[in-house]
């Protein structure tokens, strides 16, 4: 579950026996896993969002760490 912590003005990801706090925009990213977007179409609307980002690398590189911990399916 994915809540935003208005006393540290930051995203938390919040897990079973578990809270981690985002940083920077990762938020932003997790927001966008909504289970019918695919990680392209992420991609895309960050970079539109984004456009000096390199978001085409780091997103996918970044959503698959989220998956190895398992903390996104």
């Amino acid at each position: 579950m994915l809540r935003h912590d208005r006393v540290r003005g930051t995203d938390l990801l919040l897990m079973p026996e578990r809270v981690v706090v985002l940083r920077g925009s990762a938020g932003a990213v997790l927001r966008l896993c909504d289970g019918r977007r695919q990680v392209e179409t992420i991609v895309a609307e960050l970079a539109e969002r984004f456009p000096d980002a390199s978001v085409a690398t780091e997103v996918p590189e970044f959503l698959g760490r989220m998956r190895e911990e398992g903390w996104i399916r």
